[in-house]
């Protein structure tokens, strides 16, 4: 196995943040300095980063929690924002978040002890559905749904295979579904703006398989895998 890759799926970060340590030179293999994400290691090989060793996690294990709004899905933060990893129990390993959810923006996020399995949530060709509701203010023209329905190009970025549609209105508010595949930034947030929609609310409430179900806000829960669904 790459080393890159068995830290990743250590749980100890992504595999692209494991190629910027070896980068840093901070990497070693059986105390030898690792020069290259491409050098291979097996399990009776001992692993450090700095003075911590690195353990192969071969249970795959999954979590769930519903982010609150002004919450950053990073480890730092230069404005002292607080913190997802601000909400996850010290007892708990080592985890990596499963894409992210802007400051704003609260619902469903996942977070696993496995590398691998990040990634290939995260990966565009896999084609995973992400599920969002949203409260706009105001009323929306129905055609400029089918608009979107039917793909939109924004500031010279293409929007594809974004479906969208009436869950609830009346006179102050409409709740939209909007369920989407390639997860471009802000992409929500950024069609929204070209039609002048104004949001109260966007809540993830899926992504792949895995559902926000009745989870409360800022709780965690382990949750059963469903490998490479």
């Amino acid at each position: 196995m790459r080393i890159a890759k068995f830290i990743a799926n250590s749980g100890f970060c992504s595999r692209r943040e494991a190629e910027k340590l070896i980068g840093d030179r901070i990497v070693k293999i059986n105390n030898n300095l690792c020069l290259h994400p491409s050098e291979t290691v097996n399990d009776n090989d001992k692993i450090t980063i700095g003075k911590q060793t690195i353990k192969l996690q071969n249970t795959i294990r999954l979590w769930k929690i519903y982010k609150p709004i002004k919450y950053i899905c990073s480890t730092k933060d230069d404005q002292n924002r607080k913190k997802i990893f601000d909400l996850i129990p010290k007892d708990l390993p080592r985890m990596i978040s499963i894409g992210r959810l802007d400051f704003m923006s609260e619902g469903l996020l996942l977070f696993t002890n496995n590398g691998d399995y990040s990634r290939n949530l995260e990966l565009p060709t896999k084609g995973y559905e992400r599920v969002y509701r949203v409260c706009i203010n105001g009323q929306i023209e129905k055609k400029d749904i089918e608009k979107i329905n039917k793909g939109i190009k924004i500031d010279n970025i293409n929007y594809n295979k974004i479906k969208i549609k009436i869950d609830k209105l009346d006179k102050t508010y409409t709740w939209i579904v909007a369920k989407l595949k390639e997860g471009k930034n802000r992409e929500i947030r950024n069609i929204c703006k070209y039609f002048s929609w104004n949001i109260v609310k966007l809540i993830r409430i899926q992504y792949g398989p895995y559902k926000l179900g009745n989870l409360k806000e800022g709780k965690i829960e382990e949750i059963k895998v469903i490998k490479y669904a």
